[in-house]
């Protein structure tokens, strides 16, 4: 017996609650397939949601189902940047899974649909759907159409910091503004957003061929339309995200965000959704997989275009097929089929010809975007871990953005103990080359790990500096992140890691080949490993917290419960 129906036996209350909001009776036996998204006015990824929950209820309906629309919304990272607002992101990722939980659990269902676009509700939705265990299925939002001259939102934080030096005139930085967002849908670079959608093609959750597609698109419309179709066969089937989501599905995952130089907070939110399902992914095990996977990508910010010419590639599948050789063929997904049945399904219907059509208008072929498994930008993936005394348990850096010169590289600390006493210096010129911005206090229990966006594209933008200085932190970077940025540092300065103990003047080491990052120096001076211990053993000594920086509302609880960046952040 369908779960509804179960518990519709023994709630009597059931029916005439569902029949008062206008279902007529022969809905209330109907497999019911609960359709959540994260819809609403907050941004473009989210704005548009609601038409394609409104094509796969048709189709639920028009298939034998009864849906039942849900919204859980998500924030904008874009527009949280650069104030306190960014505090809130991360935990949103655990409120928006929590209440989707409580939507499922609370009200029976058979089945689901999720809709997301964006850095949060991606994640958000995919653990949530990994913890209740309920036949599921994700349509991905797609991307935004690129603005005049492939304007893309990522170069935003370039133009202003342009406008802030005086380089640029308000009336050229407004122009900028106003043209970069054209479209509803994720924005169109390789960030957070668009990097969530791939992962949730590549755990095999979503149809392939349906991730970070144009939002504008018809196919877009189409695969909504087909998700309510398959709702119903997963239900029938009983094929369930524990089925799916396996720790060779995870595998495969990893191997394609090294192939697409992923965002680097996959880190937070692939361990955090493997989490739920009982499998523990450590960083190490990003770390070795992209040791042995190419980066292939020459999409935004590390590569040259932007995310939209994705699909016009071939997408996801498209990927696969190149590093096929790295995948586990037999993982189940949501089609019934196995990986590989799918990847020859879509090589038979036209998929690929259809994509590379649009590819033909800007005169461009397939790999002029994916490069060939033979040929890759990169012989390994775009994300390092490192380890060290200044990271006992980690840290996290998009080493495929850094300038060769930096691979290897002795600096000067220059410790902050928030952001925006470090961007200020940065953007006054009190950061010089060979400087190391150190900015502390920013992990999850700290301030609610928020992105530095901001302070790495001064840096970037600044060609005195973006060769020469790196920022080290506790916190994150947005998934636009470009140049020597090194996050997530872990143990964090708020539970007393290495990096609260960080002074001025200090010696910062960074081998990226080496996975290492470490302090070997105070006031200028290079001290032995002993002599270095014995520093920082003294330091921690002297070493008091800082005062709770949220003391009530949601950020306290996070900081009370949230885990190290290095095992996912997630609530335990």
């Amino acid at each position: 017996m369908l779960r509804s129906q179960e518990i519709r036996a023994i709630a009597p209350e059931m029916d005439p609650l569902r029949l008062g909001m206008g279902w007529r009776v022969d809905d209330l036996e109907k497999p019911q397939i609960m359709l959540e998204s994260t819809y609403g006015d907050s941004h473009p990824g989210s704005a548009h949601l609601n038409g394609l929950v409104a094509l796969c209820e048709e189709a639920v309906k028009a298939y034998g189902g009864k849906a039942a629309k849900y919204y859980a919304t998500d924030i904008c990272d874009g527009q949280s940047q650069g104030h306190d607002g960014i505090n809130f992101s991360l935990v949103s990722r655990e409120v928006i899974a929590s209440l989707i939980e409580i939507h499922a659990m609370a009200t029976p269902f058979d089945g689901g649909v999720f809709f997301a676009s964006c850095d949060k509700g991606m994640p958000a939705q995919l653990e949530a759907i990994a913890r209740i265990n309920m036949p599921s299925i994700v349509v991905t939002g797609g991307v935004m159409n690129a603005g005049p001259n492939l304007l893309t939102l990522e170069q935003i934080g370039m133009y202003d910091a342009m406008y802030k030096r005086g380089e640029i005139t308000l009336e050229e930085f407004s122009r900028y503004k106003h043209s970069a967002c054209p479209s509803c849908g994720a924005c169109s670079f390789m960030g957070t957003a668009s990097t969530m959608q791939v992962m949730a093609e590549a755990l095999g959750i979503a149809i392939p061929g349906s991730s970070l597609l144009p939002a504008t698109s018809q196919e877009l419309r189409d695969f909504a339309r087909k998700a309510g179709e398959q709702a119903l066969v997963l239900v029938k089937e009983n094929i369930r995200p524990s089925k799916i989501m396996t720790k060779e599905a995870f595998h495969n995952a990893i191997v394609v965000h090294a192939a697409i130089a992923g965002s680097s907070n996959s880190l937070l939110h692939i361990p955090a959704i493997a989490h739920e399902l009982g499998i523990e992914l450590d960083a190490g095990e990003f770390d070795r997989i992209h040791r042995d996977s190419p980066y292939l990508l020459n999409i935004r910010p590390s590569g040259k275009w932007p995310a939209e010419f994705y699909f016009y590639a071939g997408g996801t599948p498209a990927i696969m097929e190149e590093v096929k050789s790295l995948l586990n063929l037999d993982a189940l997904t949501v089609t019934g089929k196995t990986l590989g049945e799918n990847l020859e399904d879509i090589k038979k219907s036209g998929f690929y010809e259809n994509c590379n059509e649009r590819l033909k208008k800007y005169g461009l072929s397939k790999e002029d975007i994916i490069r060939p498994f033979s040929n890759p930008i990169s012989a390994m993936g775009a994300l390092a871990v490192l380890k060290g005394n200044l990271a006992p348990e980690g840290a996290v850096v998009k080493h495929s953005a850094l300038p060769p010169e930096m691979r290897k590289v002795r600096l000067r600390a220059r410790p902050f103990d928030c952001e925006e006493d470090a961007i200020g210096a940065v953007i006054t010129g009190k950061i010089h080359p060979g400087d190391a911005v150190i900015i502390r206090y920013e992990g999850p229990k700290g301030s609610g790990m928020p992105e530095m966006f901001y302070t790495t594209e001064a840096i970037v933008s600044d060609a005195r500096l973006a060769s020469s200085v790196a920022l080290i932190t506790d916190g994150r970077f947005s998934g636009a992140t470009r140049g020597p940025a090194i996050g997530h540092v872990s143990p964090e300065a708020a539970d007393g890691g290495p990096i609260a103990l960080v002074r001025e003047g200090d010696v910062i080491e960074i081998d990226i080949d080496l996975r290492s990052l470490n302090i070997i120096g105070a006031d200028g001076k290079y001290l032995s490993p002993e002599e270095m211990e014995k520093t920082l053993s003294l330091r921690k000594k002297e070493w008091q917290p800082k005062p709770v920086k949220y003391s009530k509302g949601i950020l306290r609880v996070y900081a009370k419960n949230a885990v190290s960046p290095m095992r996912g952040g997630y609530l335990e």
